[in-house]
């Protein structure tokens, strides 16, 4: 028995006559022809969608709009190898219609166009919510870092910097001190010559300075610089330290499609819930709704605005007490009493309200207690030689209601691992993006918003039929 074989290479061929026949009936790529169809392209902003009577014709930004939706589905994000898919590629060749526009025309396109691929991220969910697809009861949101164009090595701080320039002024005393020996000795087989020292010297006194430069750019508000992308920020990560961005989601619980897309150079969580929350509301045209996110989140303000527009948040809260860490009592086990503005200790005795301050962007108001000395758990509850000290923040009350919601509720924020880390796995493992192709905040975030696009269009391609999904775009 012989093996199967294929045709011969020599063998003359009757391919299909039509472009159409190589596309199937009910292939994706035919939704994403006609979802961009339905798009008012000019009402968008798209540069070029309208046609000057003059000059060399453009491409259409429909043809390179649907290039990038397909390129983003099927993990294909560079564009030159954009480039080559138009040249081998059928469905892509009929996509565009066996249209070859060139990388540079392809990257162009992205880069000059950021705020209308945003908006078309909105017009798919606009879609989505045409098919019922969000439920908007619960929104779950989450942060992951993904790497940028910048190395580690050119990502500096204060520290790094004063280090490296000290560094370089002993090696620079080595060669000094190698320079003059040089200089009064006979030469040496093997040793550097005095052309080639002082050539080390020229490049570590001209890279010093240059280290001299970035440390006089850092300041109490910029505490890191980055060479190849300056919006990037040296970010804290399970594995140890990445540079790059903090990527935002948030997730609608009934089919785990993401409502909103956010990205920034904040380290921390701490000042995103609020943004993202109110900007899912907006896209699904939420009257109210409800908000699970880790206990990163847990900001009073944050909260605060969350409420003040009806989005109830359920955010835990982590003991960060130092006391609670040297095995004292931390705040937690301080109860406090609304009527009579006090806080009552282990032992019972109160901490009454002395004066009130204005700290790190918030609003604290301070409790001491009177007679701590004598107090048999005074050993205890601090190892200050006065009183205790309770400090408590304007919105205090928000965040008591917020952790009575969630004892009352465990349910719901259990929810939140499976919503909000569902769309980050799919994207980092099954995508392969773990990283952003370009560099400045502005160009990351629209690559956000494709990336966004593509997962909730993979979604969407396997909750709806092909016939729904042409039906609604029609």
């Amino acid at each position: 028995m012989n093996h199967r074989t294929g045709l011969d290479r020599s063998q003359t061929l009757l391919f299909p006559e039509r472009l159409e026949d190589y596309v199937a009936a009910e292939n994706p790529v035919r939704f994403l022809d006609a979802f961009v169809a339905s798009l008012d392209l000019h009402a968008l902003g798209f540069a070029k969608a309208k046609v000057a009577d003059t000059g060399r014709p453009p491409y259409d930004p429909a043809a390179l709009l649907k290039l990038y939706l397909y390129g983003y589905l099927h993990r294909i994000r560079s564009s030159r190898l954009l480039e080559q898919e138009c040249h081998r590629n059928v469905e892509v060749i009929w996509l565009l219609g066996k249209l070859t526009p060139d990388f540079k025309t392809i990257a162009d396109f992205r880069k000059d166009n950021l705020k209308p691929l945003k908006a078309v991220c909105r017009q798919f969910t606009l879609l989505c919510r045409k098919l019922e697809l969000f439920g908007g009861e619960l929104l779950a949101i989450d942060g992951s870092k993904f790497g940028a164009v910048n190395a580690r090595d050119q990502n500096f701080n204060a520290g790094k910097l004063q280090d490296l320039i000290a560094r370089a002024d002993a090696r620079l005393a080595e060669y000094l001190k190698e320079l003059d020996s040089a200089d009064a000795a006979e030469p040496v087989a093997g040793a550097w010559s005095q052309t080639q020292l002082q050539e080390k010297i020229a490049a570590l006194r001209e890279k010093q300075e240059w280290h001299a430069e970035l440390l006089a750019q850092l300041d109490a508000e910029q505490k890191q610089i980055s060479v190849t992308d300056p919006d990037t920020r040296k970010m804290p990560t399970a594995q140890g330290f990445m540079v790059g961005y903090n990527a935002q989601v948030a997730v609608d619980a009934k089919h785990k499609l993401i409502a909103a897309a956010a990205v920034t150079n904040e380290v921390t969580d701490s000042q995103q819930l609020a943004s993202v929350a109110l900007e899912a509301k907006a896209n699904l045209d939420l009257p109210q709704t409800e908000v699970v996110a880790d206990a990163g989140y847990y900001n009073a303000a944050e909260v605060s605005r969350c409420v003040e527009q009806n989005i109830t948040p359920y955010i835990p809260k982590s003991d960060t007490s130092a006391n609670t860490a040297r095995g004292l009592y931390g705040k937690s086990q301080f109860k406090y009493d609304a009527n009579q503005d006090v806080y009552v200790c282990p032992a019972g005795a109160p901490l009454t309200y002395r004066f009130s301050t204005y700290e790190l962007g918030r609003g604290l108001r301070y409790y001491r207690g009177g007679g701590c000395r004598q107090c048999a758990l005074k050993s205890r509850c601090t190892r200050n030689r006065a009183n205790r000290t309770i400090t408590r923040e304007d919105q205090e009350a928000l965040m008591e209601a917020m952790a009575a919601r969630m004892k009352a509720q465990p349910g719901k924020f259990k929810l939140r691992k499976q919503l909000a880390e569902h769309p980050f796995g799919t994207i980092k493992r099954w995508f392969g993006y773990t990283h952003f192709l370009l560099k400045g905040l502005e160009k990351v975030r629209c690559e956000w918003n494709l990336t966004t696009l593509a997962y909730n269009l993979k979604r969407v391609l396997n909750l709806v039929s092909f016939k729904q999904l042409m039906a609604a775009v029609g």
